[in-house]
């Protein structure tokens, strides 16, 4: 059986290294692992989708409308953008923060209202300050490893599988912020 795991945000929140630690883990369990990264304009500010698809054999890595088995979203707008591609019975974790995008920035669009409470009404919808978290961990870019922690819960891999993938996937310094990030997301 595939697991289609879809990773959404914009630009600068670290949705590349998510995918990495993520991929790197399901390989070390011994999937087949196929990631595509689909960049929009991923400059700070911009859409960034990521697809991971693991099993015992997977020949493609796009996830179509109606198959991601899991939507982690780093953002609100993109976690609605991104609603049409959640399976049915499918979960969506989102971080509860929203980040302005350029039509928004200049005035030409406004922030959609109450994103929260709509996703809500139609899914499996697992909000979290993640902003809150890594401020906790030690710094605030962690927010990307604290999701991770979050989904990590609900997948059938071990606690220390996740962190020695985290202990050879983030660079030294970085490390024990992450560690603590990825800690308080998997305990929340």
């Amino acid at each position: 059986m595939t697991k289609n795991i879809m990773i959404v945000g914009v630009g600068g929140q670290g949705t590349l290294l998510a995918s990495r630690i993520l991929g790197n883990t399901v390989i070390n369990e011994g999937y087949d692992v196929k990631v595509s990264e689909v960049h929009g304009m991923s400059q700070r500010g911009g859409s960034v989708v990521t697809y991971v698809k693991y099993g015992d054999k997977v020949f493609s890595p796009i996830i179509d409308r109606g198959e991601a088995d899991i939507i982690l979203a780093f953002e609100m707008l993109e976690a609605y953008r991104a609603l049409p591609y959640l399976k049915n019975g499918g979960k969506m974790i989102a971080n509860n923060q929203s980040i302005d995008p350029m039509p928004v920035i200049t005035g030409a669009m406004e922030y959609p209202n109450e994103i929260q409470s709509k996703l809500e009404k139609k899914i499996n919808l697992q909000t979290v300050d993640a902003v809150k978290l890594a401020k906790e961990a030690g710094n605030i870019k962690a927010v990307n490893v604290v999701l991770i922690g979050v989904m990590a819960k609900s997948t059938d891999i071990a606690y220390e599988k996740w962190v020695e993938t985290i202990k050879t996937t983030v660079p030294p310094k970085f490390l024990d912020v992450n560690l603590k990030a990825f800690e308080l997301g998997y305990n929340l």
